[in-house]
């Protein structure tokens, strides 16, 4: 029903920016929730930034003064990722929800690796 294509990971140096991308297509709801997550080896996988159902915005504690999050008409998500850190590395996923339905779909992960 919903397809998710993300794009935007890769290596890059401490302090840098990466900006990931996420597009959704199919039979979009007219409410949805989408954003990103990510996980690390050995963590478990943690919100990184939302768009909620409403238009709110939610960030992790750990990324709110670096990173970003935006959208446009075509259902296409960023984040923006700024000041990057060894502790950002991780795979990160882009997650849609219908909150009317609980339907997600989670999109195939991208590796995003900090590293000198």
């Amino acid at each position: 029903q919903v397809q998710l294509v993300e794009s935007g990971g890769g290596l890059v140096q401490p302090g840098g920016s990466l900006r990931l991308s996420c597009t959704a297509s199919g039979i979009i709801s007219s409410i949805y929730s989408m954003g990103w997550y990510r996980q690390a080896p050995g963590k478990q996988r943690e919100l990184v930034a939302m768009f909620t159902g409403g238009g709110s915005t939610i960030f992790a504690d750990s990324v709110k003064d670096r990173f970003t999050i935006s959208r446009n008409a075509k259902n296409t998500v960023y984040l923006q990722m700024n000041s990057l850190k060894p502790e950002d590395t991780a795979v990160y996923s882009c997650k849609y929800r219908n909150p009317n339905t609980n339907y997600d779909v989670w999109g195939q992960g991208t590796q995003v690796t900090v590293s000198s």
